[in-house]
C-alpha cells in the first residue's frame, strides 16, 4: 500500500516531465493539420489554411522585409496578430533565431482585418482575416550574408473557425526565400519626406516613432522570456507556486491545514500521506481550472476577481466556514467541522474536507503574485494548450509540495504541540481570520453591491444558526426540514438583496436592496457634480485640503491620472515620458510595491525631474480597455509596470509581477525626460 501512495505522489513530476520531453512530438501526433505542413488538410478531407513565406532583398530607398502570407479557404477565418485580450485566439508569427538577420520591425497586416463587435465575447471587438491575408515586418541582414541563399524559418500560429465553431490552433512551419516583385510598403521608405520628419532632437528614427503602433512594439522584456527553455520555464513554474505558500493571500487557509497537520502528527504515515495527496490534489485541480481559463477564455492569474459574482460568492464561502470555526453550526463535511471540540473534530478529518480545502487556499492564493511567477505565466499564455497546462500544473505542484513531503514524512511534524484544548482557542481564532477574509473580499466589490452583500451574509448567518441549533443526535427527518427551511430563508434574503426582478414583473419596486443603494450612489454623485458645479460642495474642499501642491493626495507619492487609451496616446503624441502602472485592488502584491516602492520619495523625485506623467490603470473590474493595453504588453495578470520613452513610445520598458526601487529608477533614466512641446 505504501508504494502505491509513493507512486501516486511522484506520478505527477513524471507526467510534466514527460510532457516537457515529448511536447513536440504530441503536437505532431495531434496536429490535423498532418504535422503543421502549410496547406495539409483538416482531418482527412478539408483543406482550410496555407502558409507561404518569401523576403525582399534591400533597395536604395527600401529595407529588406519578410512576407508571410495566409491563404483561407472560403467560409473560414483566422483572427489578426492584434486581436484584443478577452475574445478568439489572436494569430502569432515567431521566427527562429538566426545570427543572419533580425527583424528591424514587428509585423503588421497589409490588409486591414475585419472588425465587429460580438456579443458572445461581451461586445469585445473582434478582428478577423478572411481569403488571404499576408503580413510585412523589416529585415535587417548580418554583414556578409548572400540574400540569395539566405534561409529564413519560423512557425505562423492561428485558430481557423467557420459559422459553425472553431479548429484548435495549430502551427504552420514556414520557410522564406527570396522572391521577386514584392512591394515593400511606403511607409517603410528610408527617405522621409521633410514634413513628416521627427522634430531634431527628440531621439525618434523615423516616421511614426511618436505613436504607439501595437504592429511595430517591441518588448525586449517579452522577447528573453519567449527564449527560455521549457525545462527552465517549468522550474519556475515549480519556486513560483512554491512560494505561494508564504503570500499572505493564504494565511486565513494556513491555520485550517495547521489544525490537520496537529492530527496528522498522531496517525498512521499512510493516513496522512491519504489526506495531504486529496489536499494536493484539490490545489491541482484549481490549477487546471485557471489553465483551461487561460487556454479557452484568455484569463489571466487572478482575473477571476475582476467579477462581482465570483467575489460574492467567495465572501459568502468564507463567511460560512468562519461561521462553523466560531461554533454557530457544523458544517456536514468530515474536516470542516466547527461546533463541536477541535480535538474531537481533528479526529474526524476525512478526503473531502482536505479536497476542499485545498481548492480553498488556491482560491485566495491568486490575488497574489510570487517571485518566478510572472515569467512563467507570460510564457505559458502564449504557446500552445498541452505547455500552458504543463506549466500550471508545475505551479501547483510547487504550491502542494511541501504538504505531499509532509504527507510522506510525517515526522516533520515532531515540532508542533501535543493535540489538545488549544485548538479549539486557535480555531476560533482562524474564524474572526477568515471574517477578516471577507472584509478584505468586500473592499474590492463595487460599492452599490456591498450593502446588499452584507444583507446577503447577515441571511446566511441566520439560516447557519437555525441548522446549527438542531441537536446532533435529531432524527434525519427534522435535520433535513432545518436544512430546507434555512435554505428557503437564504433565498429569500437573497430575492429581497439582489432579485433581478425588475425585468420580469417589470415594477419600479421590485428591484431590491441593490437597486436601491444604485439609485442612491448615482443621486450622490449627481448631488457631488451640481455642488462641485455651483461652488457649493463642502466636501470637496475638505478633499482639497489632503491635496499636495501638484494636486495629487499629499500622501500618494505620485501624481497619478487614470489611465485611458485615448489620454496616453495622446501623451505619446506630446512626446512626454509615461510611466503606466496596471494594478488591482484585489492585488495584494500590487498594493505593496505601489506602497514600497512606487510611491517613494526616490521615486517621486526622479518622476518630477524628467517631467515624467503617471498613469495608474485600474484592473479591479476586468475594464477593457486595460486588459487590451495588457495583451498588447504580452500580459494576463497584474501587477505590471510600463515606461513608454518619450519619442520611442514601441520600446516599453516593463516589469512584471516584483521590481524593486533601483530597478524602476533605472529604467526612468534609461527612458529619459518628456521633450519640450514643438
Amino acid at each position: 500500500m505504501r508504494r502505491v501512495l509513493l507512486s501516486l505522489l511522484i506520478l505527477p513530476v513524471l507526467l510534466i516531465g514527460l510532457a516537457a520531453a515529448v511536447s513536440p512530438v504530441w503536437a505532431q501526433a495531434f496536429d490535423p493539420l498532418g504535422g503543421g505542413q502549410a496547406g495539409a488538410p483538416f482531418g482527412d478531407e478539408q483543406k482550410v489554411l496555407a502558409v507561404t513565406a518569401q523576403y525582399a532583398a534591400a533597395t536604395a530607398d527600401r529595407p529588406a522585409g519578410l512576407f508571410i502570407t495566409a491563404e483561407i479557404e472560403p467560409g473560414w477565418h483566422i483572427y489578426s496578430i492584434t486581436q484584443p485580450a478577452g475574445g478568439p485566439v489572436r494569430t502569432t508569427i515567431e521566427l527562429d533565431d538566426s545570427d543572419e538577420f533580425r527583424l528591424a520591425g514587428q509585423f503588421r497586416a497589409l490588409s486591414p482585418p475585419e472588425k465587429k463587435r460580438e456579443e458572445v465575447f461581451d461586445n469585445l471587438i473582434v478582428e478577423s482575416h478572411y481569403g488571404t491575408v499576408t503580413w510585412y515586418a523589416p529585415l535587417e541582414l548580418s554583414f556578409g550574408v548572400d540574400p540569395s541563399s539566405l534561409r529564413i524559418t519560423g512557425k505562423l500560429t492561428a485558430q481557423p473557425c467557420d459559422a459553425n465553431g472553431c479548429l484548435m490552433p495549430q502551427s504552420f512551419p514556414f520557410v522564406a526565400v527570396l522572391g521577386q516583385g514584392l512591394e515593400i510598403p511606403d511607409e517603410f521608405s528610408t527617405t522621409t519626406p521633410p514634413d513628416a520628419a521627427a522634430p531634431p532632437g527628440d531621439g525618434s528614427t523615423g516616421q511614426g516613432a511618436a505613436a504607439l503602433d501595437p504592429s511595430a512594439l517591441v518588448i525586449a522584456e517579452n522577447e528573453e522570456i519567449q527564449k527560455k527553455p521549457f525545462a527552465l520555464v517549468l522550474c519556475l513554474g515549480f519556486l513560483g507556486g512554491l512560494i505561494l505558500n508564504l503570500m499572505p493571500c493564504v494565511l486565513p487557509v494556513i491555520g485550517l491545514k495547521v489544525l490537520s497537520f496537529v492530527e496528522q502528527a498522531g496517525q498512521s504515515r499512510q493516513r496522512a500521506l491519504v489526506l495531504n495527496v486529496w489536499y494536493s490534489l484539490g490545489l491541482l485541480s484549481v490549477f487546471v481550472l485557471l489553465a483551461s481559463l487561460a487556454v479557452f477564455l484568455g484569463y489571466g492569474w487572478g482575473q477571476l476577481f475582476s467579477f462581482k459574482g465570483f467575489n460574492i460568492t467567495l465572501a459568502a464561502v468564507v463567511f460560512v466556514m468562519g461561521l462553523s470555526f466560531l461554533g454557530v453550526w457544523e458544517i456536514p463535511i468530515p474536516g470542516f467541522v466547527g461546533s463541536g471540540k477541535a480535538l474531537e473534530a481533528a479526529e474526524r478529518e476525512g478526503v473531502a474536507g482536505a479536497f476542499l480545502k485545498g481548492i480553498l487556499t488556491t482560491i485566495l492564493a491568486t490575488p497574489c503574485g510570487a517571485p518566478f511567477l510572472a515569467p512563467a505565466l507570460t510564457w505559458a499564455v502564449a504557446q500552445p494548450p498541452l505547455q500552458t497546462y504543463a506549466v500550471f500544473l508545475c505551479m501547483g505542484l510547487g504550491m502542494a509540495s511541501p504538504y505531499l513531503l509532509i504527507g510522506a514524512f510525517p515526522a516533520l511534524l515532531r515540532f508542533l504541540p501535543k493535540p489538545g484544548m488549544w485548538m479549539e482557542t486557535f480555531k476560533q481564532l482562524m474564524g474572526f481570520v477568515l471574517m477578516g477574509t471577507v472584509v478584505f473580499l468586500l473592499t474590492f466589490v463595487p460599492w452599490s453591491y456591498i450593502v446588499p452583500t452584507v444583507g446577503m451574509l447577515f441571511g446566511l448567518w441566520a439560516s447557519c444558526w437555525w441548522i446549527g441549533r438542531t441537536p446532533p443526535t435529531a432524527e434525519a427527518g427534522r435535520k433535513t426540514r432545518a436544512w430546507l427551511e434555512a435554505i428557503a430563508f437564504a433565498g429569500v434574503v437573497w430575492l429581497f438583496c439582489f432579485p433581478g426582478l425588475d425585468k420580469v414583473i417589470r415594477s419600479r419596486y421590485a428591484f431590491g436592496l441593490h437597486g436601491v443603494m444604485q439609485h442612491r450612489l448615482a443621486r450622490e454623485i449627481e448631488q457631488g457634480i451640481a455642488n462641485r458645479l455651483a461652488g457649493l460642495d463642502v466636501l470637496a474642499s475638505e478633499a482639497d485640503a489632503d491635496l499636495g501642491p501638484d494636486g495629487g493626495p499629499a500622501s500618494s507619492g505620485l501624481p497619478w491620472q487614470p489611465f485611458t487609451r485615448k489620454a496616453l496616446d495622446d501623451l505619446i503624441a506630446a512626446r512626454q515620458t509615461v510611466l503606466v502602472d496596471f494594478t488591482a485592488d484585489w492585488c495584494l502584491t500590487c498594493k505593496t510595491l505601489e506602497t514600497a516602492v512606487l510611491n517613494t520619495p526616490e521615486v517621486r523625485e526622479a518622476v518630477r525631474a524628467n517631467g515624467v506623467v503617471a498613469l495608474q490603470a485600474d484592473w479591479t473590474h476586468g475594464q477593457p480597455e486595460v486588459s487590451q493595453m495588457l495583451e498588447l504588453l504580452g500580459s494576463k495578470q497584474v501587477p505590471v509596470i510600463a515606461v513608454f520613452p518619450a519619442g520611442r513610445p514601441n520600446e516599453p520598458i516593463v516589469f512584471r509581477g516584483g521590481y524593486v526601487r533601483q530597478q524602476l529608477l533605472d529604467a526612468l533614466k534609461e527612458a529619459g525626460p518628456s521633450k519640450p512641446a514643438s
